[in-house]
């Protein structure tokens, strides 16, 4: 049988992934809408069999959200195999974006057998434990910046790496405001941030995932990790070497760019 450019598209883009290769830009069919990236991203999902580290919230800034015209944030699934410990090396290219500080939830797999709506009131059952996120955002393809919400969720969400640092057992912890930097030690540039900017607030973007995963009917059989979005932006990497990511009360977790 003939194979779709759907298909196609998946199957090219799969194997950048698991290769780690760079391949030419994808059909801009996938990527106007995010209706139809999320099409491209679920059925590239549907071909890796490796281990789900857990989920990550995309477009979490409101003001991006309005700038590109869309209705609310988007996820995408976390593997195993980009999961590193804080300090740890990550190798970037041309197609790397950036680099992003977030607060990430580890969620207990008990959360996959409840059937009620996930609520600001009983969200905090399901957290076993709260602490700082890097993530390293960039393509598997030849092509820069950001256009649509369509170019991100097609290409598995954009994530490269994720570098979580000491977690901490969850208390209904209060992550509404707190201020966050990233400092690239090499040249002294720090950028700052604040958690406020992550879709009203962390808390809330996790509950975005919890109902959504749920909605699609996606089940693990372990405790998973949620990354709920960049609490400055896309900060722009100037220069290799060691950046350490702080958020108040919280803690900081490092990364070597290379």
């Amino acid at each position: 049988m003939k194979k779709t450019l759907i298909e196609k598209t998946a199957n090219k883009l799969v194997a950048a992934f698991l290769k780690n290769k760079i391949i030419s830009p994808i059909p801009s069919k996938f990527t106007k809408k995010i209706s139809e990236a999320q099409k491209l991203r679920k059925l590239c999902e549907s071909k890796i069999d490796q281990p789900i580290i857990g989920f990550k919230a995309a477009g979490t800034g409101i003001p991006l959200i309005k700038k590109l015209k869309e209705k609310e944030p988007f996820y995408a699934s976390v593997y195993k195999r980009n999961f590193l410990k804080s300090g740890k090396r990550v190798k970037i290219n041309k197609s790397t974006l950036g680099i992003e500080l977030e607060v990430c939830y580890l969620i207990k797999k008990s959360f996959f057998l409840t059937k009620i709506k996930i609520t600001e009131r009983n969200i905090s059952k399901f957290i076993s434990h709260i602490a700082p996120c890097i993530e390293i955002v960039g393509y598997r393809q030849n092509k820069k910046g950001i256009k649509s919400f369509g170019d991100l969720c097609s290409d598995f969400g954009a994530n490269v790496k994720f570098l979580v640092g000491k977690k901490k057992k969850y208390k209904k912890f209060n992550v509404k405001n707190l201020n966050t930097n990233i400092v690239n030690k090499k040249i002294n540039h720090k950028v700052n941030g604040n958690t406020n900017t992550v879709y009203i607030n962390p808390l809330n973007s996790l509950k975005f995932v919890l109902n959504k995963i749920k909605r699609d009917k996606i089940k693990l059989n372990n405790d998973f990790y949620v990354f709920t979005g960049s609490t400055l932006g896309v900060a722009q990497i100037k220069s290799k070497g060691l950046h350490v990511g702080k958020i108040d009360k919280l803690g900081s977790v490092k990364v070597i760019i290379a």
